[in-house]
């Protein structure tokens, strides 16, 4: 059963964690591990687009991102999935770099070295050519970079639908069963 941590830095973007947390706890059964990891930016920029610290609601343990001893710092956790929402470009190049200077990053290199799942939600417009090239190298590490742009097919009437394009996205690239609008279906 799946083992995901979900990692939020200090992008503009806290609708998407918050989207993407909703989601998982209603694909409860769909995972046995939830580590939520948090970086002081990530909750500045939640209250700041939130207006609260609801992120302290669910029921997930949050972990400071210097502690080194969450279970998905190390291989052995077998932690299979880390999303990264929203993924700075900050965050994105010390993985990118092979940096791992706090619990982020660690637990992103640890990812990719045991080859397992690892979804960068990328929220940054337009990229540089450093952006671009540390998402190059991500990918060709096996990472999955996932840009924050919603779709507009599923013709979303609300901001919630909207965001819902791009988390519902991030849920099926990490491999859990969403229903969600699909392209040439008559709804979801």
């Amino acid at each position: 059963m799946n083992k995901i941590v979900v990692a939020i830095t200090g992008a503009s973007g806290a609708v998407y964690a918050q989207s993407l947390l909703d989601k998982l706890f209603a694909l409860r059964e769909q995972w046995s591990e939830l580590a939520v990891v948090m970086s002081d930016n990530a909750k500045m920029v939640w209250q700041t687009e939130i207006g609260d610290d609801s992120y302290n609601k669910y029921p997930a343990k949050l972990y400071d991102t210097h502690d080194f001893n969450a279970a998905f710092a190390s291989g052995s956790g077998q932690f299979n999935t880390m999303i990264i929402v929203p993924c700075s470009m900050g965050t994105l190049g010390r993985i990118a770099s092979g940096i791992s200077n706090d619990l982020v990053t660690r637990a992103a290199d640890v990812v990719l070295k045991e080859r397992r799942r690892l979804v960068c939600v990328v929220r940054e417009t337009p990229y540089n050519l450093v952006h671009i090239r540390n998402m190059e190298t991500l990918t060709l590490a096996g990472g999955v970079i996932c840009p924050a742009t919603p779709s507009f097919y599923s013709r979303p009437a609300s901001i919630p639908e909207l965001v819902a394009t791009v988390t519902d996205r991030v849920l099926d690239l990490a491999g859990l069963d969403v229903s969600t609008f699909r392209w040439g279906s008559s709804g979801s």
